[in-house]
């Protein structure tokens, strides 16, 4: 299947594998106040509020992935991606950071 220019769902668990393999940048869209409270590691944080697709770094042989708190605002950062004229996959975290945890995949949390 070509997935070329889509903009596709992924599970945790696909987040899980292309992350241990070292196959994926992932963005957080979420704000810097919900970042450092909770994070999925070694997200790279691009708040939406001041998204800008310039700043997105991404190797060719790596997948895009967004995520927020549940998968909404990372469906707006690939529609900015677009607009912007990027034409390869976009992957979003279904669920976004609460299906993450929920799922009970490895996140960092700031103590009190």
């Amino acid at each position: 299947m070509n997935t070329k220019n889509q903009t596709l769902m992924i599970e945790s668990s696909t987040l899980a594998e292309w992350m241990e393999v070292g196959d994926v940048c992932l963005y957080d869209v979420r704000e810097d106040h919900e970042s450092s409270v909770l994070r999925i590691p070694g997200a790279i944080l691009l708040p939406l509020s001041r998204f800008d697709a310039n700043q997105v770094v991404l190797p060719s042989e790596k997948k895009l992935v967004f995520h927020c708190k549940s998968g909404i605002r990372c469906g707006q950062a690939a529609d900015i991606m677009r607009q912007f004229g990027f034409q390869n996959s976009i992957y979003r975290l279904s669920g976004g950071i609460v299906a993450w945890e929920k799922d009970g995949r490895t996140i960092e949390k700031d103590s009190d």
